[in-house]
């Protein structure tokens, strides 16, 4: 499983400004990541949030890029699942840089909840839907919010 070894985060984000950019492909999926990714941010204690969808996983960084300016972390959710062209590689490749470049840039973390896989029974097992063995949209957001609260202490300090 590739949770394997994953670190116990568990951020106190109150006071935060976290947005949710998500696509809009594969439905049953991307309402797995939102709702894990909506439960993470409550536990964490952050109330302001907003949530943006946009069509697909390529539109995904240039959404974070806007959010970012007005949030302390950005949590980007999508699904990329591989078919018989190369336009997976692509859009996965775009969009992983992208966001990467977005975090770097701004110095606004940006949570990776977008899942890459080979077919649509891996994207559900990772969606945290009933019966996934993996729940990386809240993951995402955990990650977002975790930074960003290291990064307020370390400005802080």
């Amino acid at each position: 499983m590739a949770g394997h070894g994953a670190p116990t985060l568990s951020p106190q984000g109150s006071g935060l400004r976290v947005a949710i950019v998500a696509a809009s492909w594969h439905t049953t999926v991307m309402d797995g990541l939102l709702g894990g990714a909506r439960r993470a941010l409550s536990e964490a204690g952050v109330s302001e949030v907003t949530e943006v969808r946009v069509p697909g996983s390529f539109e995904l960084p240039v959404a974070a890029a806007r959010l970012a300016a007005a949030h302390d972390a950005v949590v980007a959710l999508g699904v990329v699942i591989r078919g018989g062209t190369p336009h997976f590689e692509y859009v996965c490749s775009a969009a992983t840089n992208g966001l990467c470049e977005v975090s770097v840039r701004t110095g606004v973390p940006v949570g990776f909840g977008v899942l890459t896989c080979d077919n649509e029974e891996q994207a559900l097992d990772r969606a945290g839907l009933n019966g996934s063995a993996e729940d990386k949209g809240h993951e995402a957001a955990t990650a977002a919010v975790a930074t960003a609260v290291t990064l307020r202490a370390v400005s802080a300090g």
